[in-house]
């Protein structure tokens, strides 16, 4: 009797059929999931950063102005679209179905330093277009320090600084350098 040696690549075949196998058996073959899944109807955005303002575009395709909407509650920003009636619920006679229908939406934090009240949105030709623009730096304000014998000392307001700029020196109550 003649005894061959195993070979390392007999045995990765050997279990390269015993996956497929398994596999082929309905038990183990992914559950597919309806492409309406939460996961699928998250709103797409582009996000732009011009030097004075942020701007989000997102492709809304069939959905009319009046189906957007657009809030601001403290930092999140909101877009949703959409109906919520289906128009095409009846299912005699269709073959393939791809076209989305229904809400979709999207929420995101905006970052600090624009200005949410004086945000415009635009939409043509299927495309949403919101402009927010960068808030104004805040002055700079001097607080007065007063001692409890009740000396005061005048608040002064320095303007504002630009990024890239040294803050003003300040200033005595003569004009000199302080």
């Amino acid at each position: 009797m003649m005894v061959r040696p195993t070979s390392s690549f007999g045995e990765l075949i050997a279990l390269r059929r015993a996956v497929e196998r398994m596999f082929d058996d309905p038990f183990f073959r992914p559950v597919a999931t309806p492409r309406t899944s939460r996961a699928s109807r998250r709103l797409a955005l582009d996000v732009l950063e011009t030097g004075d303002s942020l701007v989000l575009e997102a492709a809304l395709p069939g959905i009319r102005p009046d189906e957007v909407d657009i809030s601001v509650e403290g930092d999140v920003l909101t877009i949703s679209a959409g109906s919520d009636t289906d128009t095409a619920s009846e299912t005699e006679g269709v073959r393939v179905r791809e076209i989305r229908r229904g809400r979709v939406s999207r929420s995101v934090t905006l970052p600090q330093g624009v200005d949410a009240s004086a945000a415009t949105a635009t939409f043509e030709n299927g495309l949403l277009r919101l402009a927010i623009p960068k808030a104004q730096p805040v002055e700079r304000v001097r607080i007065p320090v007063t001692t409890p014998i009740g000396g005061q000392v005048e608040v002064t307001t320095a303007p504002a600084v630009e990024a890239g700029e040294a803050p003003a020196a300040p200033q005595g109550a003569d004009g000199s350098d302080a």
